[in-house]
């Protein structure tokens, strides 16, 4: 028989995103709204295995909805992919009296609350919260929509400075093997191409680009990049490199936009959605639900088995494709 709960433990884990307070926030009112305590765990796993642990209230939370980044603070825990890592945060956990475990966080939070649950038999939930929207089985992930308006504000400034300077401009925004944010972001600020992993495989994206987008009508023009690599190739960088080398013709600048896309406040939809994540995985709880991601399909509540969020890849939609490559003639 399981054991009933009293006491949740809620981590932050992985990169931060916008939304995360809310999340937070979410989970500990709504635990403390159906009786039982909680108590917040600083630093993710890292902070979990050196009972970097206090009980929250829900003072502890007030204000966090309109806050970005995590009051929990993250860290990544190198101890914690280890047996012996988890051995001592299992323990620690026991110390405190910690009867299920909520994880914010994305595909390697989630992974790493997978591998706990199953080697300590204790109730994990997981939230998505990450601005690449990679995770399968829900329509967004906590800091998506936040990260994605950022990019738009920032592309239209850019924009500006492209059009004075007859510049091609190659913005580089994070997203790691998933094109969701550069995709949506070409779309949303009327960008000539985006250059994404899911459609390396099938052709020279910069040479469609070169084909079809510039013309002598349209000297300037914005191509949003996701970051990293994929299929061995690499970022912004490497695409204005090969324009300078192949294309001399055109003048070609680089923006990488970082560390701000992860940053200010969450926007409305981030904070709705992190409220809706943070109060079903307490009534998972209360369902005996464990091991499971809380995710939103069709603005519904779904509830997502850990193997699945994690391992299934999550395909961009490709009509998205088509909408930018009829959008930027």
């Amino acid at each position: 028989m399981a054991k009933a709960i009293s006491t949740i433990g809620i981590l932050t884990s992985g990169g931060d995103a916008p939304g995360m307070n809310a999340a937070i926030r979410a989970v500990t009112r709504a635990a403390i709204y159906n009786g039982w305590n909680v108590k917040g765990i600083y630093r993710g796993y890292e902070g979990l295995i050196h009972n970097e642990i206090k009980d929250f209230t829900t003072e502890s939370v007030s204000n966090a909805v309109t806050k970005g980044g995590t009051i929990l603070k993250t860290a990544r825990s190198k101890d914690f992919m280890t047996p012996e890592g988890r051995q001592r945060a299992y323990e620690v956990l026991v110390d405190q009296g910690i009867d299920a475990l909520i994880v914010i966080g994305g595909n390697g939070s989630l992974a790493g609350a997978q591998t706990f649950a199953r080697e300590f038999d204790i109730p994990c939930i997981g939230i998505p919260g990450t601005i690449d929207n990679d995770l399968y089985g829900t329509d967004s992930t906590i800091g998506y929509d936040t990260a994605l308006n950022t990019i738009v504000e920032c592309v239209d400034k850019i924009r500006d400075t492209a059009t004075s300077h007859d510049r091609i401009f190659f913005v580089e925004v994070m997203g790691r093997d998933a094109g969701f944010l550069a995709q949506n972001s070409a779309i949303a600020a009327g960008a000539e191409a985006a250059i994404i992993p899911e459609h390396l495989t099938e052709k020279d994206q910069l040479d469609e680009f070169i084909r079809r987008g510039v013309r002598k009508s349209k000297n300037s023009s914005i191509v949003i990049v996701s970051e990293g690599k994929s299929n061995g190739v690499g970022g912004a960088m490497y695409y204005a490199e090969r324009v300078r080398n192949e294309y001399p013709e055109y003048d070609v600048r680089v923006t990488i936009l970082g560390h701000l896309q992860r940053g200010g406040k969450p926007s409305a939809y981030d904070r709705i959605l992190a409220s809706r994540l943070g109060v079903a995985s307490i009534e998972a709880l209360k369902e005996g639900q464990r091991n499971v991601m809380i995710g939103i399909s069709d603005d519904d509540i779904v509830y997502v088995p850990f193997n699945r969020a994690i391992k299934n890849d999550k395909m961009i939609n490709k009509e998205l494709i088509n909408v930018l490559n009829v959008l930027s003639i």
